[in-house]
């Protein structure tokens, strides 16, 4: 796995997901993670996926983050809880934690709490939601770097993520770099679009000039 040099990850963090959506649906690759968004519209973020898959806590009591203490620069949590929303599995401590170690954020099917440190520090959080229950014997972390299910998209470990005011998407690891020139193409066609409307051209004119309607269209 090659990751995209410093110049390519600023590109990333330069493209809004709405564009990476638009590219992704021309390649007929399911990546909108439904559901999953921001704490803070201001946020953004861009990293490859540690995954972590939840279940319901059984008769032994087990871990739902110790994982924390490995991960760093470049890395976003992936937590796959099923969707729930009655118990958490993250919170302020996890938060003080990435945060210091530079974990670039954390993407959850199901909810935080502790909402206020991530505001506070910056921390980067993507969840169906808040709420104060601790998910401590309630869920229990039952594998690591496995494939998981984020709003109803598929995230295999390594794969890259990026969030934005609109929510998140995943980019699968093997067309990265594909991924980024269609979605660069699509924003250019669409800058020019902005531009010929600035000088005064109908905007059915530019769009129709520029293949704005047929950009996000699957490729045979």
């Amino acid at each position: 796995m090659v990751d995209p040099s410093p110049d390519e990850w600023v590109g990333w963090s330069q493209l809004g997901t709405s564009t990476i959506s638009d590219a992704l649906d021309s390649m007929s690759i399911v990546g909108q993670c439904s559901g999953i968004l921001p704490l803070d519209r201001a946020t953004r973020m861009v990293g490859r996926a540690f995954t972590v898959s939840y279940v319901p806590a059984g008769a032994a009591p087990g871990t739902v983050g110790d994982y924390i203490d490995d991960l760093g620069t470049g890395q976003v949590v992936v937590l796959d809880n099923k969707g729930c929303t009655d118990a958490t599995v993250w919170g302020e401590i996890l938060t003080a934690t990435a945060h210091q170690r530079h974990v670039e954020g954390t993407v959850i099917d199901g909810i935080c709490r502790d909402s206020d440190e991530s505001l506070r520090v910056g921390y980067p959080i993507f969840a169906r939601g808040r709420w104060m229950r601790t998910g401590k014997d309630r869920v229990v972390a039952d594998a690591y770097e496995v494939p998981v299910t984020i709003g109803g998209v598929r995230v295999n470990p390594g794969d890259l993520l990026v969030g934005d005011a609109d929510g998140v998407v995943c980019v699968p690891a093997s067309r990265i770099n594909e991924v980024f020139d269609t979605s660069h193409k699509i924003a250019e066609a669409e800058e020019r679009i902005r531009a010929a409307v600035a000088s005064g051209q109908p905007l059915a004119t530019a769009r129709r000039a520029n293949g704005y309607h047929t950009l996000q269209t699957p490729r045979s």
